[in-house]
């Protein structure tokens, strides 16, 4: 009988466990997206050999925890100060990867004017923006991100334009500034999704790492709980009503 050694195929690889990915059960809901960015991020910075170089800052919101997940370095951020605090450390770690992991009401909502600004700057650090259209930890409640005509717990007719304004679409906003060199809306509901949206992290993390500017990579998901839909009906709402309004893809490359 053939060793098992002889049979691996490189191929198969891909479904080896990273290794800064420890073995801390998650908090997470079933169908949540955040477990799949969290797999991505370890892989891509263990396959750059940054372990000892990567600092994360983990928010105020479903990814409070980060920290408890990754095996790397990590600063817990005030609710929406991310941005601050990761353009403070890489000042002071030039040589490091800096990078923020937000949701959309910690980065949209409340630290609108931190994310703007650092990412005007041209901080050289990387913004992960997880948008569910929700305050998922919170109970559900209207987000900057929730759509038209959207059910939350603080808007249950429906998000209404003269009483709670439009979806604010951030990545397109970014695109906008000097200071960005790489601006991306991906996702991680199909096996093809995931494989850009790690690409997309791949070249975030080398464009900080080449002192080239900032970066804000938006992986659009779900959140089963708020929505009160099951984890595949959730994706599916998503590729119906989210990918239409924020639409997936690359929103600048500044490549040199």
């Amino acid at each position: 009988m053939a060793n098992n050694q002889e049979i691996i195929k490189p191929e198969n690889l891909v479904y080896r466990k990273p290794r800064l990915l420890n073995d801390n059960p998650m908090h997470y809901c079933p169908g949540c997206g955040h477990s799949v960015v969290h797999k991505l991020i370890a892989e891509v910075i263990e396959e750059m050999g940054l372990e000892e170089k990567a600092i994360g800052i983990s928010p105020v919101g479903c990814a409070v925890f980060a920290y408890n997940y990754i095996d790397i370095d990590w600063i817990e951020a005030a609710h929406g100060r991310a941005p601050a605090i990761a353009s403070a450390a890489k000042r002071l770690n030039p040589e490091h990867l800096i990078f923020t992991y937000q949701g959309d009401g910690d980065l949209v909502g409340i630290g609108a004017g931190e994310t703007i600004h650092a990412l005007n700057r041209g901080e050289n650090i990387v913004i992960i923006f997880v948008n569910n259209a929700i305050y998922g930890m919170t109970g559900g409640q209207m987000a900057p991100t929730t759509l038209m005509g959207m059910k939350t717990s603080t808007c249950p007719y429906g998000r209404q334009a003269n009483l709670h304004g439009y979806p604010i679409k951030l990545t397109e906003m970014a695109a906008m500034f000097e200071g960005t060199c790489y601006v991306t809306r991906q996702s991680v509901s199909r096996v093809a999704y995931i494989r850009r949206a790690k690409q997309a992290l791949r070249k975030a993390f080398e464009y900080s790492m080449q002192g080239r500017g900032s970066s804000l990579v938006e992986i659009v998901s779900t959140c089963s709980s708020g929505w009160k839909l099951s984890p595949e009906a959730s994706n599916q709402w998503m590729e119906d009503n989210m990918f239409p309004y924020y639409k997936l893809g690359d929103l600048k490359d500044v490549k040199s």
